[in-house]
């Protein structure tokens, strides 16, 4: 599972963008600097590289969160974790808009090489190393742990964000689902191929990630199933989502916010047929996006009418 609210502290608010702190973060941290304590002349220096990473993370979610902004989506939550940072976004359903949301992470910290490998550079030629050990040590560490975050981020495991991206490119091509189904069975054999790297290098925490890469292309996999089912539902050709433009499949596959019922809202204009009860909102099932009834687009065919 992904972590969310729940167990999240706030942090501060951004942009509209509340930024939450996964309470297991902190026992890592303190986990973390033990590990390694001797790198530095003083504690502090440990804490700066350990802030530093936060910060990298930090970036990095931003990113996707202002670039799925730039695509007319919604982004306004990030939780920081131990196995790194979510960024919860919702861009249109479209391969392009989805493609630059993920995509700009990694180049948050494609942006940040140069700048953290001139700083060591600098720091060399101005002979930090001998005068300011610590502040080389840190730029040394902090520029390699960027570029270990972006190789890994990159790598072409759903949901990492290279097999978000390889999904995205797959999209163009092969549609929604099938470019789900493609990703997460090339990311289930790399979280095996990770989890036999885990063993190798005795690692707990890669083991950690591999498994918990393994579940989510799992579930990824059981989503591109559904989503086939969804495409062979006849559609209600009078309506279109206003995120991402799809025509409502037909059948009672809504529940009703107040009786718990099924029904289909489209053919009853939002009304549930056993209580009575306007929905509220009515939920896309392609994309996810909750809009009131009256803000589905009517595009001209018949209410109840399918293609």
């Amino acid at each position: 599972m992904l972590p969310t609210q729940s167990g999240s502290l706030r942090f501060f608010r951004f942009a509209g963008i509340q930024v939450y702190v996964h309470w297991s973060w902190f026992i890592v941290a303190v986990l973390e600097l033990s590990t390694r304590q001797g790198h530095y002349s003083s504690p502090a220096w440990n804490i700066a590289e350990y802030l530093s990473l936060f910060l990298i993370v930090l970036l990095h979610e931003f990113g996707h969160a202002f670039a799925c902004r730039q695509t007319g989506g919604q982004a306004n939550e990030i939780v920081l974790w131990p196995l790194g940072g979510v960024a919860y976004v919702n861009p249109p359903q479209r391969p392009g808009a989805t493609l630059w949301s993920i995509a700009a992470g990694p180049l948050v910290n494609v942006a940040l090489v140069p700048v953290l490998f001139g700083l060591s550079y600098l720091g060399q030629n101005a002979g930090w190393g001998q005068t300011a050990p610590d502040v080389m040590r840190l730029f040394y560490w902090v520029s390699r742990i960027n570029l270990v975050l972006l190789v890994f981020n990159i790598l072409p495991i759903y949901p990492l964000d290279g097999g978000q991206m390889l999904q995205s490119i797959l999209w163009f091509f092969t549609g929604r689902a099938r470019s789900l189904q493609i990703s997460a069975a090339i990311g289930l054999v790399g979280s095996a191929a990770l989890l036999g790297l885990a063993i190798w290098w005795q690692s707990i925490w890669t083991g950690i990630m591999a498994v918990f890469l393994g579940q989510r292309c799992l579930i990824s996999f059981r989503q591109s199933k559904g989503l086939f089912a969804l495409g062979r539902i006849p559609r209600h050709t009078g309506f279109a989502c206003p995120s991402c433009h799809e025509a409502p499949p037909g059948g009672p596959i809504w529940v009703c916010q107040s009786c718990q019922n099924r029904f289909d809202p489209f053919s009853t204009r939002a009304v549930c047929p056993h209580c009575q009860a306007v929905q509220v909102t009515t939920p896309c099932p392609h994309c996810g996006d909750a809009r009131p009834f009256s803000e589905w687009q009517e595009t001209g065919g018949r209410v109840g009418g399918f293609r």
